[in-house]
């Protein structure tokens, strides 16, 4: 069997590769939007596992992102163009920002993350920033960290990863979980089970991090009702 636990990219291809052999896969997107499945209840072919609504919490995170930065009116969007899902990223964060006006930043290597923040503050058009989900962000974690810290850009980002090398906030399933959710369906497989009779799970399981000390450097006051909320409170 194949198993993919947190790339929609990974899932794709081995659905791709393969019509006979089981797949396991984690995506953030819509399964069925996707292609993986045929419904999220009968997934009907050789692949079933997890959805973590890398996508569906968009509007939350613009939420908490107003209700650390209520000032901010220009909030930039870094999203990779590479990724299928990143149209479908930048219309809801559109669709949840409520009286602001969304700025869409592309990248997709190392190179184009630098020039991106060098052209926001070269333009100054953005007050805040909004890092979409994917796993090229999460491995370029730390170099979007510091030049969020370098350029004064408070961010928010889809995993605690972030906040754990200097990231301000995030918000989103606890990936944690997720791997154990992928790790007994893949264990059910194992022993006999059929992907196409295997219902797609859904996260159930979803974190708030914020790294104090960062906000601090960037000279924010978190509302106690916002600490109130979080699981983890970094300091």
């Amino acid at each position: 069997m194949i198993v993919t636990p947190a790339t929609t990219a990974a899932a794709l291809a081995a659905k791709a590769a393969t019509a006979t052999i089981p797949i396991v896969f984690g995506v953030g997107g819509d399964p069925v939007q996707l292609g993986l499945v045929a419904s999220l209840n009968r997934p009907g072919g050789n692949a079933t596992g997890l959805n973590f609504f890398t996508i569906e919490l968009m509007a939350k995170r613009m939420q908490l992102l107003r209700e650390l930065v209520p000032a901010a009116k220009r909030v930039a969007v870094l999203i990779n163009p590479t990724d299928r899902s990143f149209e479908m990223t930048l219309r809801d964060v559109e669709a949840a920002a409520i009286g602001q006006q969304v700025v869409a930043i592309e990248a997709a290597t190392g190179r184009e993350i630098d020039a991106a923040f060098e052209s926001l503050e070269r333009e100054k058009v953005a007050d805040a920033l909004f890092v979409s989900g994917g796993a090229f962000f999460a491995a370029r974690r730390a170099q979007l960290a510091i030049l969020a810290a370098r350029y004064a850009l408070p961010a928010i980002y889809s995993q605690r990863l972030f906040v754990e090398v200097g990231g301000l906030m995030s918000y989103g399933t606890s990936f944690a979980d997720n791997w154990r959710q992928v790790g007994l369906y893949t264990g059910r497989v194992l022993k006999g089970a059929k992907p196409a009779d295997l219902p797609v799970s859904q996260s159930t399981k979803f974190e708030l991090v914020i790294n104090l000390n960062t906000a601090r450097a960037l000279r924010l006051e978190v509302p106690p009702t916002l600490l109130a909320r979080a699981d983890e409170v970094i300091e």
